[in-house]
């Protein structure tokens, strides 16, 4: 008797909308010698994540694919992630760089049976048929076991439509050998062969046989043959064989396991490998055996403590920025991890001061690749996102479909064009763009504004006699890190779904080189250019009222309600103007009637005046506004009416018109969302005759009967896992665990020797020997206790290892290294 059992796609519970590799046959409407039933894998005993990134480089030489364009490369496009027990790719994970876009979607991160991908379709960033270059960074997930990593490589014809020109697979224990190398790799012929996948669930059993002539003889199907029937009606799609010796039966009982499904033999005997190109990859690949949370708790509270260590370079945090050889490796998780907890505006403020105060030369703040700036750009890539597809993304839709010549460079000018009119549209295309920037810091996330505050704060104390300093620090973030970017490569901002046209990214370099200057405020702008026809440009733009834009703009991204009573920050004017406002009843018999004053908003209060100049009649400091929220027509029978809620009254206003109304709205509700105090509900309606009029309470005190909208959100939410990154942080430790032990050498050697250091300790920053070698010291430990859980995880995991199991099935190559690997390495090392 033989039975087949395959999992369906039904039992992947991948939560995936993405560019899928090719066509791949669908589950079979029938079987000659086999019956099937779906199979769902247990949940295993601790999740296992996979992390993966790669950058195709470049693509295939000596004239591929016959001269034919080559749509996209396989290290720059959307991510596919697919495991384990589908016949639907079901051992594969694949990265495609389409022609066309897709939709893309994330997956779970932790559960085995998820998948997820990000990135944007991948098009060549130089035109060259024989050896076109992409230079496409993406990301993506794999949550689940996998055999292959692949990149497939596409062809556009001109009815857009894509046909394959060849695959890379990376089987996933040669991953390591590539690891954040640059590598070339033949492109492979793709047919049924070369897309076998998945795997089948055998039962065998012997039964004895009467033949015609009366002999006895036992009878067993040795062979089994998958076919899929085509949509198409010209025949069968092969899906895969498996061989089972007979050496393996048994009369006495069955033969059950679990079989790969293997192309056959004489498949793609007649392609060679070479004849299609390479294709270039430098693929990172990550790998982390998640425990429960308990586990991390020793080595997850010292690094939330970084932040109130002094000096702030005796932390763990910053330790592991100083052992890691990339300041990103260490940025990353660390982010994710202060995000996840709240912790990461005073950590990152305790860095940017302590590296502020070893600059010598404000001109040079922030400018390196330190721990500090690449936690920044971290923490704005996550946080970020939203505001700027918000504020970027319809400028840059409009330039990427104008298709306007904006050529200013007359060497590069073509035939019929004008240079006049290209500055003009050019022209037009920054204004527009600056004035969306300028515009948007009310929809700046209050993290980053957090951020900004502390930057601000500390180039200005450690600067005091360079009043250009506050801004220069904050706008080598926003502008120069987070906005200059995005607009020079919008799909790697997922602005756009796919590279621009050459035009178009001509247009968008010239746009991102201007507007980095004009934020830059620097002072001699033509310098700023190497380019003579830049700086000839940007005289359009040498006024003051663009440095006053982009000052104000500064100025209320890096205001915060979360102050230090002795900040050196001065008041920063941020609105103003005539409105009409009712009397508070701050006097027990004053007439509550309502009189036109002078506001004014600044960083620290708002007030109110007779007339402009005059000395204020009141003043509410900003950690007293508890809510800004419209007030209901009803409430005075007036129009374009709100309240500014106070501890113990609300002041309310009524503004010129609604345009009015919602600026100062919005603007009161930035600098005070911060506040410690807000309120989660209020009342939309005004106290009077003794009762509030939407809810009829009678007590002046009583709580609000509707929730406070806010205006804007407080913070963005992001789906971190902080188990997981502590994780990550380990296997960070514990791989550098020679630069620990060095660095504990350091801290001793300054401790007792006042002489020149040696070179080998010179890299370390360390402020304070004692405090950072205690710190050390308990990192090592907490290093060490994950060590051991780990290695009692892969001894209790190699005892359960069986060949020919679901998660080992007969057939797999890279068993042999799984069990070297299991028994001889340890579980994070990949």
């Amino acid at each position: 008797m033989l039975r087949g059992y395959r999992t369906s796609p039904s039992g992947l519970g991948c939560g995936l909308s993405l560019p899928a590799p090719p066509p791949r046959p669908q589950p079979m409407s029938g079987w000659d010698r086999s019956v099937g039933r779906t199979v769902t894998p247990p949940p295993p005993r601790r999740a296992l994540s996979d992390r993966g990134r790669g950058r195709g480089i470049s693509a295939p030489p000596a004239s591929p694919a016959n001269g034919r364009r080559v749509g996209g490369a396989g290290g720059g496009a959307s991510g596919r992630a697919g495991a384990g027990s589908s016949p639907d790719r079901g051992d594969c994970a694949a990265a495609r760089a389409p022609a066309a876009p897709r939709d893309s979607a994330r997956g779970s991160r932790r559960t085995q049976h998820g998948g997820g991908g990000r990135g944007a379709p991948g098009l060549p960033e130089r035109e060259d048929q024989d050896r076109p270059f992409y230079g496409e960074d993406f990301y993506c997930e794999i949550p689940r076991s996998f055999r292959h990593l692949s990149f497939y490589i596409f062809d556009r014809d001109v009815f857009r439509r894509d046909s394959i020109i060849g695959k890379v697979a990376i089987q996933k224990e040669d991953l390591q050998r590539y690891h954040n190398r640059d590598t070339w790799f033949q492109l492979q012929h793709v047919d049924a062969d070369s897309e076998v996948q998945g795997k089948v669930h055998l039962e065998l059993r012997l039964s004895e046989v009467i033949t015609d002539s009366g002999a006895i003889c036992h009878k067993v199907a040795t062979r089994v043959d998958l076919w899929n029937a085509s949509n198409l009606k010209f025949g069968d799609e092969f899906l895969g064989e498996l061989r089972v010796p007979l050496k393996v039966l048994r009369q006495s009982s069955p033969h059950e396991a679990w079989y790969f499904l293997q192309p056959r033999d004489n498949g793609s005997k007649n392609l060679k490998p070479g004849d299609l190109g390479s294709l270039r990859l430098n693929v990172v690949y990550t790998e982390d055996h998640v425990f429960s949370s308990d586990y991390y708790s020793p080595l997850r509270d010292l690094l939330l403590r970084s932040a109130d260590v002094e000096p702030v370079s005796a932390s763990a945090a910053h330790i592991l920025g100083e052992v890691c050889r990339e300041k990103q490796e260490a940025a990353i998780p660390l982010v994710r991890l202060f995000l996840h907890y709240g912790r990461v505006v005073p950590f990152i403020s305790a860095i940017a001061s302590a590296e502020v105060r070893r600059t010598q030369d404000p001109n040079t703040i922030f400018r390196g690749n330190s721990l500090t700036s690449k936690c920044i750009d971290e923490t704005m890539k996550l946080a970020g996102m939203q505001y700027l597809h918000v504020t970027l993304k319809p400028a840059i839709e409009e330039i990427c479909q104008s298709h306007k010549p904006c050529e200013i460079d007359p060497v590069r000018l073509k035939d019929g064009e004008s240079l006049e009119s290209n500055m003009e549209n050019l022209r037009q295309f920054v204004d527009r763009v600056f004035s969306v920037i300028t515009k948007s810091g009310v929809s700046c996330p209050t993290v980053m504004c957090d951020i900004f505050f502390s930057l601000r704060e500390a180039a200005a104390k450690r600067f005091q006699d360079d009043l250009d300093v506050r801004y220069t620090a904050v706008s080598s973030f926003i502008f120069l890190r987070f906005f200059a970017p995005a607009i020079l490569s919008p799909n790697l901002f997922q602005l756009t779904p796919h590279h621009t046209d050459p035009q178009t990214s001509r247009t968008l370099t010239l746009v991102s080189k201007t507007i980095q200057t004009l934020g830059s405020l620097s002072k001699s702008k033509s310098a700023s250019f190497k380019e003579s026809y830049m700086a000839a440009f940007y005289e359009l733009f040498n006024e003051q009222k663009y440095a006053d834009a982009v000052k104000n703009f500064l100025d209320l991204i890096s205001s915060s309600g979360r102050r230090d009573p002795k900040s050196v920050q001065q008041p920063i004017l941020l609105k103003e103007g005539f409105m009409i406002k009712r009397a508070q009843g701050r006097k027990r018999f004053g007439m509550k009637n309502f009189k036109k004053r002078w506001f004014r908003l600044t960083n620290h209060e708002f007030t109110y005046q007779k007339s402009k100049g005059d000395p204020p009649l009141c003043s509410i400091p900003i950690e007293n506004i508890l809510a800004v929220e419209p007030l209901e027509e009803e409430s005075f029978k007036m129009k374009n009416m709100f309240q500014v809620v106070q501890p113990e009254r609300a002041l309310y206003i009524q503004a010129n018109n609604c345009v009015e109304a919602k600026a100062w709205i919005d603007i009161l509700t930035k600098v005070s969302q911060c506040n410690q105090k807000r309120l989660a509900v209020y009342h939309p309606s005004a106290y009077l005759n003794g009762h509030w009029l939407c809810c009829r309470a009678s007590s002046d005190t009583a709580a609000g009967c509707s929730p406070c909208t806010g205006g804007l959100p407080a913070n963005i939410q992001l789906d971190i896992d902080g188990d997981r990154e502590t994780e990550r942080i380990y296997s960070l430790f514990s791989s550098y665990m020679s630069k620990l032990e060095k660095m504990q050498e350091a801290c001793g050697s300054r401790s007792v020797y006042d002489g020149p250091e040696q070179e080998e300790y010179s890299t370390f920053i360390i402020d304070d020997p004692q405090e950072t070698y205690k710190t050390l010291k308990q990192v090592v430990a907490g290093v060490g206790a994950l060590e051991q859980e780990h290695a009692q995880y892969k001894r209790d995991k190699f005892r359960r290892t069986k060949y020919g199991s679901q998660e080992h099935p007969i057939g797999d190559k890279s068993f042999q290294s799984y069990i070297r690997q299991q028994s001889e390495t340890p579980a994070h090392s990949m």
